[in-house]
């Protein structure tokens, strides 16, 4: 009974990263195809303003379990 709620937490988790992945590839696409573009061109600099992001966003929800 004590595991059970890791394993709620990891599917839980585990469905909310991957719909928030589908809706960004979404929203990705159609800014793309709206512009009239083929593939989108991400430039490296953006990368790395995004990747500092999540993990800054990885962070803090890692820190919800913490006790005050």
């Amino acid at each position: 009974m004590e595991n059970k709620w890791k394993q709620k937490t990891l599917i839980l988790g585990g469905l909310i990263g991957a719909a928030i992945g589908l809706i960004t590839a979404y929203l990705l696409i159609r800014t793309a195809e709206e512009r009239g573009d083929g593939p989108p061109k991400i430039e490296t600099k953006d990368a790395i303003k995004v990747a500092v992001a999540t993990i800054g966003a990885v962070r803090g929800i890692a820190s919800l379990g913490e006790g005050k």
